[in-house]
């Protein structure tokens, strides 16, 4: 279509008379033709009024309502070299008048939907123009499109492409825009306390991560700043909340958050509320959690063990001691073993008894002295003793290990008997797959042997864990010694090099990434689903073993 040129040249002299005058405002007229030209079919006529309308708004406060709103036209234009115009110009209307910032960014907002990459890609600039412009106003405006607290969020695609733009393009960019650091950094950390309340576990996790990175919650700060960090993780955890079994949702948040913690557990931050609330809540319903959930909630039990206080590890003291003896059966019983269930117990067990060692004379017939009267060496404990630790052999038993000698039907002593026979197994296991690979031909074979040797050291590494805390315990004066340093490193955990930091050393390493613990995503108390966390076959390597046929697994699905 041929472009009306006295329409054209018209723009042209408005924009030509408004850059020459000194008073503006004496020409209104001339801006009300420019404000005009937005609704032309003319699509040159509309470029230049996205050019022309923000570069002289600040002269016309009088139009300011009606130039806006031609504006956003323009910005919803068919044209799509007309949309990238007047979303580009967007950003010049809040520098003389920032009033206009909170609606500026709620339209650029909407316009993250755009399909066009070029067009995108100018929301965004656009976006990133204003905070530059002012970080902290265009943060409460891009934040009230996720959090709901003050008023329900009606579009979910909305709120989603928002976070995404935070996610991608802002928190990159936090050195750069959260100046001042200190006053801009607690700004930002108040807006996603705020959007808290409805999130999913990937999104709790991204702003976690992202709240770890400031300064503010650095490896410098102090207390305080790492327990504002901890109650974020306990609220998201619902820590207060009657807990319902039946409800996965609560039970992988629990799973999750616990996990999210243990390096804020490492730095100082008390773990007595996650304790107590398993003590209370959910060591008394335990046998009715899903497999594949205990021994995730085991495992984050076992590596928040070293961290915590006296007074805490008195209380849960005895509800570990009857999982302990649970889950280390007599071998009477014909019960299998799950190797990892124990490994975690035991080494639970050991942190919490050298924190309150004399804990241990009523519950395992220990005479641990401190001089305290809860040392209760008066009282008799012989039977807990015997029952808990005590070699006493049964001759009637057809299955022998070791020489011919029978298994014992003392809990530790069972466990000890099972595990070095479950090592021969795993040793004369892994001698197998090395002759099998030096004779697989396909990438295929090779593959499956790999998997099955890895499975192999894991389950090796595990069994060596439980020996290293099982002799300890089976002290015939009755007065036993308990690890509570570093010596024992978990089985799923990478063994810390001599060479890492201090901090790493205090952390005991990151848990491999095979094992997603706590790092999936799941849905919130109000329903936002998401994807769950993966699986991890913790006990494969057992197996086909005649002890360990339990699965310790990591589970899939919907939910936290």
């Amino acid at each position: 279509m041929a472009e009306p040129s006295d329409e054209i040249e018209k723009l042209y002299q408005y924009g030509e008379r408004l850059n020459e005058a000194k008073d503006k405002s004496q020409h209104v007229g001339d801006y009300e033709g420019i404000i005009k030209a937005a609704t032309s079919p003319s699509i040159k006529a509309q470029q230049l009024a996205a050019q022309l309308i923000p570069r002289f708004f600040k002269f016309f406060p009088g139009t300011a309502v009606s130039a806006l709103d031609a504006h956003f036209d323009l910005c919803e234009a068919d044209e799509l070299g007309v949309r990238v115009q007047a979303i580009r110009g967007l950003p010049l209307f809040c520098k003389d008048t920032p009033e206009h910032l909170p609606k500026l960014i709620d339209i650029l907002a909407q316009l993250l939907s755009a399909e066009e990459n070029v067009e995108r890609d100018a929301v965004q600039k656009a976006l990133l123009s204003l905070l530059r412009q002012d970080v902290k106003a265009s943060l409460t405006a891009l934040f009230k499109h996720i959090e709901s607290v003050e008023e329900p969020i009606t579009d979910e695609s909305l709120r989603e492409r928002t976070l995404t733009f935070i996610k991608d393009k802002v928190f990159p960019l936090k050195t750069e825009l959260l100046k001042p650091p200190e006053e801009m950094e607690k700004h930002i950390t108040d807006l996603i306390k705020k959007s808290l309340q409805d999130v999913t576990g990937s999104e709790f996790k991204m702003f976690i991560d992202f709240l770890k990175s400031l300064s503010i919650f650095g490896e410098k700060a102090p207390p305080e700043r790492v327990q504002e960090l901890m109650e974020m993780i306990e609220g998201q955890a619902d820590l207060d909340a009657q807990f319902n079994v039946s409800d996965m949702d609560h039970v992988d948040r629990l799973i999750s958050c616990l996990y999210m913690a243990l390096p804020f557990f490492v730095r100082g931050a008390s773990n007595s509320k996650f304790l107590n609330y398993l003590n209370k809540q959910i060591f008394p319903v335990f046998d009715e959690l899903p497999e594949k959930r205990k021994v995730d909630l085991l495992k984050n039990l076992a590596e928040s063990s070293p961290y915590t206080t006296p007074q805490d590890a008195r209380q849960i003291f005895p509800s570990v001691v009857q999982l302990l003896k649970k889950y280390m059966p007599l071998r009477k019983t014909g019960e299998e073993m799950n190797f990892t269930y124990v490994e975690c117990l035991l080494y639970t067990f050991h942190h919490l008894a050298s924190k309150a060692p004399n804990a241990t004379n009523s519950l395992c017939g220990y005479k641990i002295v401190t001089g305290q009267p809860s040392d209760r060496l008066g009282e008799d404990f012989s039977e807990n003793y015997k029952d808990f630790t005590e070699r006493s052999w049964v001759r009637t038993f057809p299955l022998t290990v070791h020489g011919g000698r029978s298994l014992g039907v003392t809990r530790l002593s069972c466990v000890e008997e099972l595990d070095r026979a479950t090592m021969k197994k795993l040793t004369q296991g892994m001698a197998e797959h090395n002759k099998a690979m030096a004779t697989a031909k396909t990438d295929e074979e090779k593959a499956t042997i790999k998997t099955k040797k890895q499975n192999s050291t894991t389950g090796l590494r595990t069994c060596n864990n439980i020996l290293a805390m099982t002799e300890p315990l089976l002290s015939k004066s009755k007065v036993p010694s308990f690890i509570g340093d570093k010596r024992i490193n978990l089985s799923w955990k990478e063994a810390v090099k001599p060479s890492a930091t201090s901090t790493a050393a205090a952390a005991g390493g990151k848990r491999p990434a095979s094992s997603t613990n706590g790092s999936g995503n799941y849905a919130n108390k109000k329903g936002r689903g998401a994807v769950g966390v993966q699986n991890q076959l913790v006990n494969k390597a057992f197996e086909g073993l005649s002890y360990g046929g339990r699965s310790g697994t990591r589970g899939g699905g919907r939910g936290w």
